[in-house]
């Protein structure tokens, strides 16, 4: 068994000045941007949204602009694995999580655990792998 959830809304920006598109984000919503402690993470900015909701970045990047999610899990191989049962495909393993598309197109990450209710508040899903 495992579990995942909705994680991250992430606001792909192509640009090389990462500072104005959050500040515009920042600006549209409401929320402070800041940006992550990891210098390996420079490309992206954090925002302080309520503890309610799914957490919201902006990162630079070099396609073109778009809007994505992460799936966050605790068994990142069993959750692909889950997908890819219903249509989803594995495009490319980044870093520490994969990039898959939907069978209508969407791109999507699935990603390790990020927000401290993920155990209390994730859906569990067994008998998948």
């Amino acid at each position: 068994m495992h579990k995942s959830r909705l994680g991250t809304i992430v606001i792909d920006c192509q640009t090389g000045d990462v500072e104005a598109a959050a500040a515009f984000w920042s600006q549209a919503l409401g929320w402070e941007a800041r940006a992550l402690s990891d210098p390996n993470d420079a490309q992206y900015r954090l925002f302080d949204t309520p503890a309610d909701q799914p957490t919201m970045l902006v990162q630079a990047v070099s396609h073109p602009s778009r809007v994505h999610i992460d799936i966050e899990t605790d068994d990142i191989e069993a959750e692909v694995a889950r997908l890819e049962k219903l249509g989803a495909r594995r495009l490319q393993f980044v870093k520490r999580w994969w990039v898959m598309e939907s069978p209508t197109g969407q791109r999507f990450c699935v990603v390790r655990p990020q927000r401290p209710d993920f155990a209390e508040r994730a859906n569990t899903w067994g008998g998948d792998r």
